[in-house]
């Protein structure tokens, strides 16, 4: 599917305020420290695609996940939903029929679900919020459906929580999400707590009710080869910023910024192609006082005194967005 993004978010920053309690402060004589989680974030998803967001943990992801979804209210930049601001939204009552619209999937499939709640009432929590269907026969069906609709049994609704695996209850949250017929769906880590053959049949789950239903996706992962089979375009994240945004095939197979090169280098060879290798080099800087410049230069080889000076602006390329000075210089 092509078209108007469904979702678009321009230069998205959310800051947090960790500072000590006031009287440690004022004792201690300590100024207040903010983390720049999401500094600037700017990418578009149209309908009927899967954006997904990569980088190392504590890069942003989960936080852009949140804003999206309202969470968390940005300190800058908005969030566009079919065109629509959705800042204000969240507060009057559009925000109801917007949260109709979207759903999330969270990381974690034993702390998502109520371990109190039968798997009924569990799917059907966002049916009665939005009053789409009223009790009787007729939601006891429509859960039945959903759970189907996901490869787990009618009879299932009368089970608890600690009656199913990981990955069975991950596909009770992915029939939760679907209860209200979103058209987008946020994806945090959905895969990453389950072991790896569970993991497949979950994504294999996912892309079927993307073609049957036209979702849209937006997928978080640190696992590149999850996001290589889920994907079309691909964001990678460094320190809260954006540094490189490409469709999938490009970036697999000519990855342009250094920190992207890293990640894929990362991957096990296991064709054993011979090609030379760079091991993931440092660690990622303290969030509280990030270096100045571009935010990778201490971990980068091509870096130079413009990388530790001035922050590189997300310029598009051949058709690929990056945020480098190596590559605008032709350096690398």
């Amino acid at each position: 599917m092509s078209g108007a993004p469904l979702v678009e978010v321009k230069d998205l920053a959310k800051v947090f305020d960790v500072s000590a309690p006031w009287l440690n402060r004022v004792v201690e004589r300590r100024p207040r420290q903010y983390v720049h989680a999401v500094d600037g974030v700017s990418f578009s998803i149209t309908k009927g695609r899967t954006l997904a967001l990569v980088g190392e943990s504590g890069c942003g992801k989960s936080t852009v996940a949140r804003l999206l979804v309202g969470l968390y209210p940005p300190t800058r930049g908005e969030v566009l939903f079919d065109g629509q601001p959705t800042r204000e939204a969240w507060g009057r009552g559009e925000g109801r029929e917007l949260r109709r619209r979207m759903q999330m999937i969270f990381q974690d499939p034993y702390a998502s679900l109520n371990p109190r709640w039968r798997v009924k009432d569990i799917v059907a929590e966002p049916l009665r919020e939005h009053g789409l269907i009223a009790d009787g026969p007729d939601l006891v069906a429509k859960v039945a459906e959903l759970l189907q609709s996901v490869g787990l049994s009618a009879a299932d609704v009368q089970k608890y929580p600690h009656q199913f695996s990981g990955g069975q209850r991950q596909r009770i949250s992915i029939a939760r999400a679907l209860a209200t017929q979103p058209e987008f769906l946020v994806c945090d880590e959905p895969t990453s707590a389950l072991d790896v053959s569970v993991q497949a049949q979950v994504l294999n789950i996912m892309k079927d009710l993307q073609r049957q239903r036209g979702l849209t996706y937006l997928f978080i992962s640190h696992n590149l080869a999850v996001v290589r089979h889920v994907s079309d375009e691909v964001g990678v994240m460094y320190l809260g910023r954006l540094v490189e945004l490409a469709p999938k095939q490009a970036l697999f197979a000519t990855p342009r910024h250094p920190y992207t090169r890293m990640l894929l280098d990362a991957i096990p060879d296991i064709h054993m192609s011979g090609r030379s290798r760079t091991p993931v080099q440092g660690e990622v800087p303290n969030p509280l006082n990030p270096p100045s410049g571009c935010a990778f230069h201490p971990r980068c080889p091509h870096a130079n005194a413009r990388c530790s000076a001035e922050r590189p602006a997300l310029l598009e390329l051949h058709g690929v967005r990056i945020a480098c000075h190596a590559v605008e210089e032709g350096r690398l």
